[in-house]
């Protein structure tokens, strides 16, 4: 008998096309699931005939009480190797492996700098008016040359982030509390003494830090208000390091020049949510790891962890 094994939140349906599943097929019987499983509930009932299930990045999570109802599920892929949502103990006890995937730090950097560069020369906005008729030039661009970028965070991402900036001529500089002077020197950056300085001190600022208790809300109402009046942020990394509603309201009295946002509180985000319609914004779906290449790696990985779990030897044990 076929095991049958969920793939969640495979929004474009691709995941049986950017991967080959032939080695798997007399095995595995594949279902994607094009639109998300919100709560519980609905992911104990979609999943209880499933014995594998990949999940795509964080967007689910996999609590004691979820793999309790689900006593069918042996095997749990993640996409990558870091998943904060999955209870590993929890998993262990139910008799449930949990493998990752290959993943690449090189999509989001490039979202990144799409968020930013959309930003800082209204391309939105022109696009729009070129293809309605509307205005020539009605937008003033904010130059890059010459001007700061302050990186929270100076991880894989950060640095690849930096290392775009530094080649357009900025002064890159970058803060997190575990920077050290010598990853800011391999990087070709300044190492900034406090969160406070930078914010100040920059005109572009992007967030690239894990989400932790230490890094939850760490750019709220307090540290918006040091931005300049001039300056843009940029969230491709988690939601809740940014308080969404000190955000809105930033844009919304025109206290900063723009946001590009990536990540959200609530994902999909509502249709009548307000960083729908919150003006001075340039938001994506969380793009950030959405690309071709990226996609063969999660999807392509799974492949091989379910062969590698039915032949009795997991790899890329997660936990």
């Amino acid at each position: 008998m076929r095991l049958r094994c969920a793939v969640l939140d495979d929004y474009q349906g691709v995941a049986t096309e950017v991967a080959d599943w032939s080695p798997v097929a007399d095995d595995v019987e594949v279902v994607g699931f094009g639109e998300h499983l919100a709560g519980e509930d609905a992911l104990a009932v979609a999943l209880a005939d499933f014995d594998i299930v990949v999940t795509l990045r964080e967007r689910v999570p996999f609590p004691a009480s979820l793999l309790a109802r689900l006593p069918r599920l042996k095997l749990l892929i993640a996409s990558g190797m870091r998943n904060t949502v999955i209870d590993y103990a929890a998993a262990e006890a139910h008799g449930v492996t949990v493998c990752g995937t290959p993943s690449s730090s090189t999509p989001p950097v490039e979202l990144t700098w799409a968020l930013l560069l959309g930003l800082a020369r209204g391309l939105v906005e022109e696009n729009g008016a070129l293809r309605a008729g509307g205005s020539w030039q009605s937008t003033v661009g904010a130059d890059l040359h010459g001007r700061r970028l302050g990186l929270l965070g100076l991880g894989k991402i950060g640095g690849g982030v930096a290392r775009v900036g530094l080649a357009f001529g900025m002064r890159v500089g970058a803060w997190s509390r575990n920077l050290t002077e010598e990853r800011a020197e391999e990087v070709g950056v300044e190492r900034v003494g406090s969160k406070e300085e930078l914010l100040a001190s920059s005109d572009f600022v992007s967030v690239h830090l894990a989400l932790g208790e230490s890094t939850r809300g760490l750019v709220g109402a307090a540290e918006l208000a040091l931005l300049k009046p001039t300056a843009y942020l940029v969230n491709t990394s988690r939601a809740a390091i940014v308080d969404q509603d000190a955000l809105l309201a930033a844009l919304r009295e025109g206290r900063i020049a723009g946001a590009g946002v990536d990540v959200f509180d609530v994902e999909p985000l509502p249709a009548d949510h307000p960083m729908r319609t919150a003006p001075r914004l340039l938001a994506t779906p969380h793009l950030g790891y959405v690309s071709r290449a990226n996609y063969e790696a999660y999807y392509g990985g799974a492949v091989e962890d379910i062969r590698a779990f039915l032949a009795g030897r997991p790899v890329r044990l997660l936990g």
